[in-house]
């Protein structure tokens, strides 16, 4: 009877535990990830600053790529500038996000469409507003 009270006690402590643990995990991960795009896009503005305006290709050409979320997923890169519709990402009013560059993170799931109001792109972290912005879409 004493090992059954004591496996249920140990029980319900982890039923308490566990999803608190692993929501301040996520949080710290957004974390990481929003230092990252940070300077993702110091790399991007170095690159900018030495060739006359320009965006680089890919990152690259700013010396930016290898850089993974924490999930293991390669941080997305997307030039908007000079492309009429260019597969920007969109706002709630189906807005471009930004004007010169897409720079984001899948998120946990991997997953992702260019609308952030989608279900698929709440979990992304993104850049937005011309690098005003660093954050969850879900927030944004």
């Amino acid at each position: 009877m004493e090992l059954m009270l004591a496996v249920a006690l140990i029980s319900l402590l982890m039923v308490i535990a566990v999803p608190g643990y692993t929501s301040y995990v996520d949080r710290a991960r957004v974390g990481t990830m929003i230092a990252d795009l940070g300077a993702i896009c110091l790399d991007i503005d170095k690159f900018r600053l030495a060739n006359n305006g320009e965006l680089p290709d890919s990152l690259a050409d700013a010396n930016a790529d290898g850089r993974t979320d924490p999930w293991g997923n390669p941080y997305a890169y997307t030039v908007l500038e000079g492309n009429a519709n260019g597969g920007a990402r969109k706002d709630k009013n189906l807005n471009p996000i930004n004007s010169d560059f897409d720079l984001y993170s899948k998120g946990k799931d991997g997953l992702t469409v260019s609308s952030l109001v989608a279900q698929m792109s709440h979990d992304d972290v993104i850049q937005a507003t011309n690098g005003q912005f660093f954050g969850l879409a879900v927030d944004f």
